[in-house]
């Protein structure tokens, strides 16, 4: 493409930006991060209502969704973080003032979404094998098969939609996400009471029932993305259908630093998969109670995505403008969000557990929850300690990530997950199976803790700032296969 077709594409930087908010600033972080963390809030809710409704249902119930849950998610999560980083090729074309490449990438996302989640397809017949050798209880066993078999099915449009969303949180348009992702929810939410308990012409489906709601609830999420992806950006004049094709050389560098990130997605989340089978192990009241935990852990933690993807995307569209110094002002107004809020959650955990935990207690069986309720609140102790550095590790490492250091995002995730996290929660419930439960927690700690203070020194040294994740503009875009 020449020089003067990039031109006569090109404009102001921070057109999709909020223009009331000085580059950098607090506001302007906020304009940004504000719906992105409801929208992630809402998908925490989301599960949190997954969670009380089965514990409603039974213990086993609850106790199969988080095995299963967790699974689905590390199976999902090299292609999830592909798709994810679309948000980062997003924000830096629509740095420099390229529509036609924001719209390249979108397609090459959504070439890569298609795919993948097609190919997940066949964890369907395996996961019965799979379930059967983490050794759980039998009856926990069988509806952790169903739940994570439903979930899989719906691989394809959960992940066409992280890509679609990223159309609008890579430029800046958040409250868009933020709307789709609440009416999402408030469509689970009703789904789960439907489909679990039955109500009306619909049976009682238990927790099919929840996974299928949440199948339910991506599918809409998608074609309403997609709907508004296609009035958007032919409103706004993005070459929507004239990018249609395969551009092997931007899809190649899509994969190239996508797939680090998804790899990292996979060894965090994959650490703690391991962790929740160990746990499970242990009886069927400690994996309750850890599910519990980390239910409620997810509170404080999933909003913290969003203000994560506003710090890629801030990031992302200053390194397209080669202002990275704005960049870092930007993330240390993050952090200092983050801290603020972590502090408020970590409060919470410690002195007001009996008040989160009401909802789960309201129709569960007396003699059942009693047994894991003073488990569930020292559980609480150890995610309040945790929390601050769990701030410091996804506000900076969503800053490097923006810049395109996702190598260094992975191998410092491997390293932590399975030196910190894995092995000693394995060797604790092997060796010491009565403190098992808690030095597995005491393990979680560590871990994370080391992960922030390791990303935090990664920003510190500043290497992210001569980093690029797209072509330079005056370089020639290579010839590209129509799709079909």
């Amino acid at each position: 493409m020449s020089q003067s077709i990039q031109e006569s594409d090109a404009r102001p930087a921070d057109e999709s930006v909020p223009a009331l908010a000085a580059p950098g600033s607090l506001r302007e972080l906020w304009l940004v991060a504000m719906p992105l963390m409801i929208s992630s809030g809402s998908l925490s809710l989301m599960h949190v209502v997954d969670r009380i409704f089965l514990t409603w249902v039974s213990v086993d119930a609850l106790a199969a969704s988080m095995p299963a849950g967790v699974f689905n998610w590390t199976v999902m999560s090299i292609p999830f973080g592909v798709a994810m980083y679309t948000n980062t090729f997003v924000a830096q074309y629509d740095g420099a003032g390229r529509h036609d490449r924001v719209v390249a990438s979108l397609w090459q996302g959504g070439v890569l979404a298609l795919l993948s989640g097609l190919l997940l397809l066949v964890g369907v017949p395996l996961a019965g094998p799979i379930f059967h050798a983490m050794g759980h209880a039998e009856n926990v066993r069988e509806m952790e098969i169903v739940y994570f078999r439903t979930l899989i099915c719906g691989a394809v449009p959960m992940l066409l939609a992280a890509v679609l969303s990223s159309f609008f949180s890579g430029r800046g348009q958040t409250r868009v996400v933020m709307w789709v992702h609440l009416g999402s929810a408030l469509l689970n939410a009703v789904l789960d009471y439907v489909l679990i308990f039955g109500a009306g012409p619909f049976p009682e489906l238990g927790i099919f029932g929840a996974a299928l709601a949440t199948v339910l609830a991506n599918v809409v999420a998608c074609a309403v993305f997609g709907i508004l992806v296609w009035r958007i950006a032919r409103s706004e004049g993005y070459p929507l259908l004239e990018q249609r094709r395969v551009d092997l050389p931007l899809l190649g560098r899509l994969v190239r630093f996508g797939v680090p990130n998804g790899m990292q997605v996979l060894v965090d989340i994959g650490a703690f998969c391991v962790f929740v089978v160990v746990v499970g192990q242990l009886g069927t009241n400690e994996l309750a109670a850890t599910n519990i935990a980390l239910n409620l852990n997810s509170l404080a933690f999933v909003p913290m995505f969003g203000l994560g993807t506003a710090v890629m995307t801030l990031v992302g569209r200053r390194i397209g403008q080669d202002e990275p110094l704005v960049a870092e002002k930007s993330t240390w107004s993050a952090l200092r969000v983050s801290l603020f809020y972590m502090a408020f959650w970590a409060g919470t955990y410690l002195f007001l557990p009996d008040l989160l935990l009401m909802p789960y207690a309201a129709f569960a069986r007396i003699d059942s929850f009693a047994e894991i309720r003073p488990v569930v609140v020292v559980l609480l102790r150890f995610v309040a300690i945790y929390s601050v550095f769990d701030a410091l590790a996804i506000v900076f490492g969503s800053a490097i990530r923006g810049a395109g250091d996702t190598r260094f995002s992975f191998w410092w995730t491997l390293a932590c997950g399975w030196c910190l996290l894995v092995l000693p929660a394995w060797w604790l419930s092997r060796n010491i199976p009565e403190h098992g439960l808690y030095g597995c927690w005491g393990a979680a700690s560590v871990y994370i803790t080391a992960m922030g203070v390791g990303f935090c020194l990664r920003f510190r040294g500043g290497l992210w700032k001569s980093m690029r994740v797209i072509e330079s503009g005056e370089e020639a875009v290579p010839d590209d296969l129509p799709l079909p």
